[in-house]
């Protein structure tokens, strides 16, 4: 029995460069045609956000096919698969913007990482189409750093950095599912500055045995204090906290290495193979060995693609 051919899909490759918290692709180059009925996907390794100031053509977000004419905008998450169409014999002026927003993050938050964390997932979390009249600031914002980039004035990359940070805090609002939801997440802002030398502590040694006692010391507090703080702050107690870190390390390792899980396992900090699966379905729902196969999130669905990489356009 023949085996069914995948179907295609491009990884484009994009670097943003040092120094900029953006990666601009404007001007009289993507004014073009775009293709006309495009039968497969790309997917990128940035988040992609695109403008269209004039043209008509369909936006393929997954399996959603849109119309979109001037006025119209785009944000896609990494590793989410999408294409655009130009109407046939159309041209269509588009500009781009690529951000990497874990870097981006991380680094605005170096010193709160709950909060960088929660920024990520809130800003990765869907891919959107919309008009500027729906979406205005949105919109003016994208504008506005388009600008700042091609007119390179004085001091223009701190006024993208302090855009696109207004950019991706309209993005989080957007993706936010329901104020009931978000009420229940709001943290104490004087509680997590308290235990933030014990996130710190966790995410440096991780893969060392990790005693409460040490975590407590390096707060200045009881390992009382600690533990109702830490479940307050964090919804979790310091242990939960510890091997979450280790899963997710462990899930980085899973899929960007042909590591062992058992060797996987150790580096992470666990000491037993049990210990470290009970943890991983726990806290994923599948093995380590399921989850490898099959990612969690939109990335899993690229496993069903003929995965073609190429720089950028």
């Amino acid at each position: 029995m023949s085996r069914k051919k995948k179907p295609r899909m491009e990884f484009r490759y994009y670097e943003v460069p040092e120094k900029s918290p953006v990666l601009a692709l404007q001007g009289e180059k993507w004014v073009q045609n775009y293709g006309y009925q495009i039968d497969y996907l790309h997917f990128h390794n940035l988040m992609e956000i695109g403008f269209c100031y004039y043209g008509e053509g369909t936006i393929v977000l997954e399996e959603k096919e849109i119309p979109y004419d001037g006025g119209a905008f785009t944000v896609v998450p990494k590793n989410f698969p999408h294409t655009t169409n130009s109407k046939e014999n159309s041209l269509c002026s588009w500009a781009w913007l690529f951000i990497d927003v874990e870097g981006f993050i991380m680094a605005l938050y170096k010193d709160n990482p709950r909060m960088a964390q929660k920024l990520i997932s809130r800003i990765n979390q869907r891919a959107h189409f919309s008009k500027k009249e729906d979406r205005p600031a949105v919109a003016e914002l994208i504008k506005l750093i388009l600008k700042c980039m091609e007119e390179k004035e004085e001091f223009y990359l701190e006024e993208v950095k302090g855009l696109t940070r207004a950019l991706l805090m309209q993005i989080a609002r957007w993706n936010e599912k329901d104020e009931e939801q978000e009420r229940n997440s709001i943290v104490d802002d004087a509680s997590v500055t308290l235990i933030l030398p014990a996130l710190d502590y966790i995410g440096e040694n991780f893969q060392e045995s990790i005693r409460i006692e040490e975590l407590a010391e390096v707060c200045h507090i009881s390992e009382t204090h600690l533990r109702r703080i830490f479940q307050e702050s964090m919804r979790m107690p310091p242990v939960e906290y510890i091997n979450w870190v280790r899963i997710r390390a462990a899930c980085k390792e899973l899929r960007k290495t042909n590591a062992s899980v058992n060797d996987i396992a150790l580096h992470c900090g666990f000491t037993t193979m049990s210990t470290f699966n009970r943890n991983f379905r726990k806290i994923l729902g599948v093995s380590p060995q399921q989850w490898r196969s099959a990612p969690e999130h939109y990335e899993r669905n690229l496993l069903k693609f003929d995965i073609k990489t190429q720089e950028g356009w």
